[in-house]
């Protein structure tokens, strides 16, 4: 006879009649599992409540609790809702078959039973019911990793923002799952001058967080002033082409200069920034020719650096995609024109309050649906 059970494995047979628990315990007495008997459904109930076998042979025709009543009760029961259940019975109607499957039953045999037939798909069960265990196990080992990762990928961002003279900051960042590809960091230059930074890996979970992760490094690591956007795309461009295949890094660099209120911008793939003109009480997208995504080839073209002049009261934002493609649950987008609305809303110099409006905004767009994609956003206000 075939054993692919476990030592440690239960089966639990509830039947009222004493001549076929005495069959059936001497059908699987060598199949390697513990038998446990049941009487009646109220025994039944008790028993799983307190061993929680991995298989039920539960028959049907009982006096008292009937087996249909007793799978109702146990799928209900949390504790209990999980193990398989294997109706016996000599009512060999569909309709019996349907009723006891749409309780939970994970199969149906019919009395008088065959031995072999009752082998062979208790050792299906408990074999199938071992593999979900597993998956389950392992399910909660990848989350609990997952969860580490994102724990020492958030070491990684800036553990508070700086006090930039005339140039007020706020920050949101948010993983769609555990771990994601999103970055940003700002660097302090030297003159009163700042570097700020804002990627996109591709993808999400622990490869993007990878990529994140020695995104940081090589921008951390960067050897010049960084106060060429060109050079600094250059050179995480030339680090990553050697690591990142088959991904790639979207990113935007800007070199801000406190003193005159100066913004420089290279990007690579990246959305375009926004900006809110006080004087025209408009936001627009701000025009920034670039070049391809981080980690694909090394640039042969000399990639376009765009500069412009911040006004008291003017609002720059930048952002990573996983907002403007974020769905609601009719699968559309939240879109670029309505954060640009968001970003003129009224809330004075308070940026920490502007990217609350839109987060706020964005969770209402989406509705019950999770984000599919991370999120981050960097805005700074010039101040009057």
């Amino acid at each position: 006879m075939e054993n692919n059970s476990t030592a440690t494995e239960s089966i639990l047979l509830v039947d009222d009649n004493p001549t076929n628990l005495q069959v059936l315990f001497q059908t699987l007495d060598g199949v390697g599992c513990k038998l446990l008997i049941a009487k009646n459904g109220e025994m039944a109930i008790s028993i799983a409540g307190k061993a929680l076998p991995d298989l039920i042979l539960l028959d049907i025709m009982m006096p008292g609790i009937d087996g249909y009543e007793v799978c109702r009760q146990l799928k209900s029961n949390a504790a209990t809702s999980d193990i398989p259940v294997i109706f016996l019975s000599a009512l060999g109607d569909t309709e019996d078959k349907v009723k006891g499957l749409q309780l939970g039953a994970v199969d149906y045999i019919t009395k008088p039973f065959q031995p072999d037939e009752v082998i062979a798909r208790v050792n299906t069960h408990l074999t199938i019911h071992r593999l979900k265990r597993e998956v389950e196990s392992q399910k909660d080992q990848l989350e609990h990793e997952l969860e580490v990762v994102s724990a020492v990928q958030r070491k990684l961002l800036p553990k508070q923002l700086p006090v930039i003279d005339g140039f007020k900051l706020a920050v949101h960042y948010e993983t769609s799952r555990y771990a994601g590809g999103d970055y940003y960091d700002i660097l302090e230059l030297p003159d009163n001058c700042w570097g700020f930074l804002i990627a996109d890996a591709e993808g999400h979970s622990a490869p993007a967080a990878v990529l994140m992760a020695m995104t940081c490094a090589l921008f951390r690591s960067y050897p010049g002033s960084a106060s060429d956007p060109a050079e600094v795309l250059h050179y995480l461009n030339e680090h990553l082409c050697k690591v990142a295949d088959p991904s790639f890094m979207t990113a935007l660099y800007a070199y801000y200069d406190a003193n005159t209120q100066t913004m420089r911008m290279a990007r690579a793939g990246h959305p375009l920034p926004m900006i809110f003109r006080h004087s025209d009480k408009k936001a627009i997208e701000l025009p920034c020719p670039g070049v391809y995504p981080l980690g694909i080839e090394p640039y042969e073209i000399e990639i376009p650096v765009t500069e412009t002049k911040l006004e008291p009261g003017d609002r720059f934002l930048i952002y990573t995609d996983g907002l403007t493609e974020r769905f609601d649950m009719a699968e559309k987008t939240y879109g670029e024109e309505r954060l640009l609305r968001l970003l003129a809303i009224d809330s004075a110099d308070d940026p920490q309050g502007v990217i609350a409006a839109i987060m706020a905004d964005v969770e209402q767009f989406a509705g019950e649906r999770p984000a599919d994609d991370d999120q981050a956003l960097l805005l700074g206000i010039v101040q009057a």
